[in-house]
Parts: structure tokens; sequence; C-alpha cells
């Protein structure tokens, strides 16, 4: 199991995200409904852009997870410090939390990413999971639970590995100036990441011409099967941006 799920893995850091499905898939008829491998393809189908096909995986991998004991992730690409910061079941919520936002689905994402802040253990997971449940309700311009998620926040946490997150928080709490979060886009994954922010924010708050101006930056960096592209991406078709 170990080596399917580790060399569908490594095919897709090269770019082969159909390769690695199609890896997954064989991983699947060997061993059905295992959760790990239906997670992996799920995350995969969502780089190809074949959302309903990554629900059904990750809605599954949900389901035969769910009131079991969780696992410690190993990272593909360990961060700084070789912490792995997620578990499967934290994966799981997020990414299929992540097909929904991308349909267009904001209640069952956020309604995902509430129980994945809810549950994790430790800051980076919690900041990731809050970043895009406070967007999923600000796209259904829902302003007090907005806030409320908002609120516990800190700026003296310490973020491993997602730090964007973090940041885009504190500048929608109102402590940190668009200035400074945009001093911190210093790679094309920062841009998409904090791009993608600043524009599902601005749109959520009725400042249109804002967001299409960070859209156009985030798709100016070129195609990428990145969180922040994807969901940039989604909001531009949204707005008939191309």
């Amino acid at each position: 199991m170990d080596s399917i799920i580790w060399f569908g893995r490594r095919v897709a850091y090269t770019g082969d995200f159909a390769q690695a499905v199609a890896i997954y898939t064989e991983g699947l008829r060997l061993h059905p409904d295992e959760p790990r491998l239906l997670r992996h393809r799920g995350h995969r189908f969502l780089s190809l852009r074949e959302y309903p096909r990554a629900i059904a995986d990750l809605q599954r991998a949900y389901e035969l997870t769910r009131g079991k004991p969780d696992e410690v992730e190993p990272d593909g690409m360990p961060n700084a410090r070789g912490i792995p910061t997620s578990t499967l079941q934290s994966n799981i919520r997020y990414h299929l939390a992540l097909g929904r936002f991308l349909t267009g689905d904001f209640p069952a994402a956020a309604a995902l990413w509430e129980e994945d802040a809810r549950v994790a253990a430790n800051l980076d997971q919690r900041v990731a999971a809050t970043y895009w449940w406070v967007v999923a309700l600000a796209r259904q311009r829902d302003a007090d639970a907005v806030q409320a998620a908002l609120a516990p926040i800190r700026a003296d946490w310490d973020i491993i590995e997602n730090g964007s997150y973090h940041r885009l928080l504190l500048w929608m709490k109102g402590e940190m100036t668009e200035e400074a979060l945009r001093a911190t886009m210093t790679s094309p994954l920062e841009r998409q990441t904090i791009g993608n922010g600043l524009a599902q924010w601005q749109q959520a708050n009725g400042r249109r011409a804002s967001a299409e101006l960070a859209l156009r930056e985030v798709l100016a960096t070129g195609p990428s099967a990145s969180f922040g592209y994807l969901a940039a991406e989604a909001l531009a078709r949204e707005l008939g941006i191309r």
C-alpha cells in the first residue's frame, strides 16, 4: 500500500496528474475502498479539474474514516522543521471542502472547514482550515459568522508552513495592511495563494474591481494546480474573466 501511495505521489510531483490517477485507480482495483488511495486520487482529480470525480472519491473516504482513529500523514515535501502538520482525516476533509468550494457549494465547504478547524491537532492545520472556512463564509455574505471565525486568530502564533494563510487572516481581521501583505508575495505560490485570498475577500465584500485586479494577477502567474490558483480560476469563470 505504501509503495502504491508513494509511487503516485512522486509521479504527481512531476506534474503528471493523469498518470498518478491511473496508479491510484490500479491500487483501488487491488484494495477497494481504501481511504488513503481515495484521498490521494481525489486530490489529483482536483488537480485535473475533474471536480465531481474528486468529490465522489473524497466523500467516500470521509465516510470510511469518520469516527475512526486518525493517523499522521507524512509530507511528500517536508517543511523546514521536518514536522508533518496534517493527518489523513484532516486532508480528506480539507480536499473535500475544496472540491465543494470550487463547484460553488459554499455552505457544504464551510461546514467541512469548520469541522477541520475545530479538531485541528496543531496551529498550522487550524490556520489553513480557518482561512478557507472564513472565505467560504464570506462568499455567503455571513458577516457575523466571518467575524466569529476570525476572532481567535492571533498574530503571535508559531506557524511552520501556512504563513500565507495566517497573514491573510490577520489582514482580514484588520491587523495587517494590504501593502504589508503584498510585500510577502515573493514566490509564484505566494502570489497565487495571497492573490486569490485578496480576490475572494474583495468579491465577497462587493469590491468587484479590486477582485478582478487581484484575479488577473493570479492568472498571470501561469497555469497551476495550487489551491489558490484553482479557486481564482473558478472565481474568474464566475465573473466572466478570461
